[in-house]
């Protein structure tokens, strides 16, 4: 749609369909390979979208660094790192991350209550900036409305997204039809369990959504395949 963004998710999972052991908990088996692709496709984008199990599982974001990737960017004028987005719909997080650290744009999605519940959390007597803007469009179910939000970062100029998870944020988009493409990199390993998080959580979708696989590659032992989200 001319009014959105276009939307990537982007995500790892074993070979057995898993994105790490139990939620919240960050994912072992990224391989330098797989952080060299992400590092990629983030380099494309103007903003960045994870969620608050992310952040606290991580507790910091991949920063682009590689040379020939900072140049590309300068190139095509974006700043030299995409706009990190953080959604929380509680605003229930800790300030003591890395992240906050981390030389990039910080914008919290979130809404009313959620904002009024991180400034509750915050030290007033830091003199740090934590983020440095707040976006909050709620549905009248008091949740997180997505495409006023994609409409919103159309508006100011983010013509590309790439939503990292976790699961159940890339599902919450998913099911409104937003994404417009997908990466998955599949890593050689089985996690097991059945608890573990899938990469696409949440409840179940009322009909299946189709993909259509544009490219596939492989580094190593691992496979990078890119589908194209099928919009009926």
């Amino acid at each position: 749609m001319a009014n959105l963004p276009h939307i990537t998710a982007i995500l790892a999972m074993s070979a057995d369909g898993k994105i790490s052991t139990e939620s919240a908990k960050p994912a072992r088996f990224s391989s330098p390979q797989d952080l060299a692709h992400l590092e990629e496709q983030i380099s494309l984008c103007d903003a960045i979208i994870f969620g608050a199990n992310t952040l606290r599982a991580y507790g910091t974001t991949l920063t682009i660094k590689q040379p020939h990737l900072l140049a590309q960017r300068q190139e095509r004028q974006q700043n030299p790192q995409p706009i990190n987005i953080v959604c929380s719909a509680s605003g229930n997080l800790e300030t003591h991350y890395s992240f906050f650290e981390q030389p990039v744009k910080r914008i919290l999605l979130t809404t009313q209550k959620g904002k009024e519940n991180w400034n509750i959390n915050i030290n007033r007597n830091d003199k740090k900036i934590l983020f440095n803007d707040y976006l909050i469009i709620e549905n009248k179910n008091k949740k997180i409305d997505w495409q006023p939000v994609f409409k919103h970062l159309k508006s100011i100029n983010i013509n590309r997204v790439a939503v990292l998870g976790g699961g159940e944020l890339i599902a919450s988009i998913l099911e409104k039809k937003l994404i417009d493409d997908l990466w998955l990199t599949v890593c050689p390993v089985i996690l097991g369990g059945n608890q573990a998080p899938s990469p696409v959580g949440g409840n179940s979708f009322p009909q299946s959504i189709p993909l259509h696989l544009k490219r596939v590659k492989q580094v190593g032992e691992e496979l990078f395949l890119n589908y194209q989200i099928i919009k009926n």
